[in-house]
């Protein structure tokens, strides 16, 4: 009779202890099944999805890029010689002669015995941005040195994360416009770093586009002459001839540089909401970094 209580005493034990350890064996046996199995699916289905994602953000990517990006149809007339568009053109046919390319109007040609551009006798030919990238390195600036021009172009590549020959081409236009409408370039530079931080294809919700943010509706006079006004709005050497020229008449009409840029900015008093303050500190930024004089 004891032996007989004793075996059903053990035989209950061992129900109550292997009966959920049983239990927990099982379930973690189908989640480690599933987990198995989902890891099998990720590992086949993953990559083609990345792979699609990719193809399909490219496509996106494609659709939505400017025309500018797309067609060489914007005017040679930018006032840098042509340097003002973004896509390189299709390679050109041979020539019997190869033709000079003249650099922006007074800008020194380093090692050409100091000849500016007024002195060089080039064909008109069609010169793209690309072709303004590869010869920046051979110009400089009149009245500052070479040393300068690197340290002002690679404060403004290093600080606002563009690339250092673009940032060349975006210097030599701000001096190049500077001194056709009598504006401190460094001025120029500093109201672009405030309005988009050197992106072309900057845009606030009010509609103002590009480096200065200009107001293209406003101001479709003005981009006319560039060609279509959509794509010269975000032409980076366009937008800055447009927004010197505006720059340039707010100045004139308010007399003096921080009435100019609260006019700028769109205020019809002098307060500006700090926004001269903010181009004058950098500004003052620009020339301590570059040791070019403020003009």
């Amino acid at each position: 009779m004891t032996d007989r209580s004793s075996e059903s005493l053990f035989s209950h034990l061992a129900r109550v202890v292997f009966h959920p350890l049983g239990e927990v064996v099982h379930v973690a046996a189908v989640y480690l099944g599933i987990a198995a199995l989902v890891t099998i699916v990720l590992g086949v289905t993953v990559p083609s999805l990345r792979d699609q994602s990719r193809q399909m953000h490219e496509a996106i990517l494609v659709s939505l890029r400017p025309a500018a990006l797309r067609e060489d149809n914007l005017s040679p007339d930018y006032g840098l010689g042509g340097l003002a568009e973004i896509s390189p053109l299709p390679e050109p046919k041979p020539l019997a002669e190869p033709v000079p390319l003249a650099p922006p109007a007074g800008v020194v040609l380093a090692g050409a015995g100091g000849t500016t551009a007024a002195e060089v006798a080039a064909a008109p030919s069609r010169r793209t941005f690309s072709q303004a990238l590869r010869r920046e390195d051979a110009l400089s600036i009149p009245g500052t040195t070479r040393a300068q021009v690197q340290a002002l172009r690679s404060y403004i590549a290093r600080k606002y994360k563009i690339a250092g020959s673009v940032s060349g081409v975006l210097v030599q236009t701000a001096f190049t416009v500077g001194k056709e409408l009598k504006l401190d370039p460094q001025l120029l530079l500093a109201v672009i770093a405030i309005e988009s931080r050197y992106n072309p294809f900057a845009e606030s919700h009010v509609g103002a586009q590009g480096l200065m943010q200009v107001m293209t509706k406003v101001h479709q006079d003005k981009f006319a002459r560039f060609g279509d006004v959509a794509d010269a709005a975000i032409n980076p050497i366009a937008n800055i001839r447009v927004g010197a020229q505006i720059l340039s008449d707010c100045i004139k009409r308010r007399g003096s540089i921080e009435g100019g840029l609260a006019c700028y900015v769109g205020s019809t008093g002098p307060d500006d909401g700090g926004y001269g303050a903010k181009v004058l500190a950098e500004r003052r930024r620009i020339a301590l970094a570059s040791g070019i004089p403020l003009s």
